[in-house]
């Protein structure tokens, strides 16, 4: 199963480091993309930066029209917001389809015609909250932990101490 992470309305002035942490988010639970609407060069080379030191992968892609991004998915269309049905009620129906998965969040305010282009509309919490949040929740539901497991092959990994200094290993 692929996933696919679409983030929609990207602020140049304001979101480099939230549209970062998405895709580092991504990267880390289990997404295999990211494709946003608006490119960010400082966005995509910090992502691949943590990506060449740390190990896996995550392809970083621009799409012009989001809408028909969101149409011609083949797999299950996921819209994160807090107006939706809560995950506890459809985790289970979106983790039985083995369908490849786009998961769509906003920056800002997403248009209307989000809510009727995709196959769910998922709220993590009906209350106000960030959407790193929300995608960090949903794909650890949806991959039940696993992600959690994984080992990356990269520059760089961290030796786990349960007391004392941070040990980083280089390869």
């Amino acid at each position: 199963m692929r996933i696919v992470v679409l983030r929609l309305g990207h602020r140049y002035t304001r979101d480099k480091r939230i549209s970062t942490h998405i895709g580092l988010v991504a990267r880390a639970f289990g997404a295999s993309e990211l494709v946003m609407d608006i490119w960010d060069p400082l966005v995509e080379k910090s992502i691949n930066k943590v990506v060449e030191e740390w190990g896996n992968s995550l392809k970083i892609d621009i799409t012009r029209d989001w809408r028909e991004y969101i149409r011609n998915f083949n797999g299950d269309r996921i819209h994160l917001t807090m107006y939706g049905i809560n995950i506890n009620e459809c985790i289970n129906k979106i983790k039985e389809s083995k369908r490849d998965k786009l998961i769509i969040i906003g920056g800002k305010k997403v248009p209307s015609e989000v809510y009727s282009l995709v196959d769910y509309n998922v709220a993590i919490g009906n209350q106000p909250h960030s959407e790193i949040a929300a995608l960090a929740v949903f794909l650890d539901r949806l991959i039940g932990g696993k992600e959690l497991d994984r080992e990356f092959k990269g520059k760089k990994r961290i030796i786990p101490q349960e007391h004392g200094k941070k040990v980083v290993k280089d390869s």
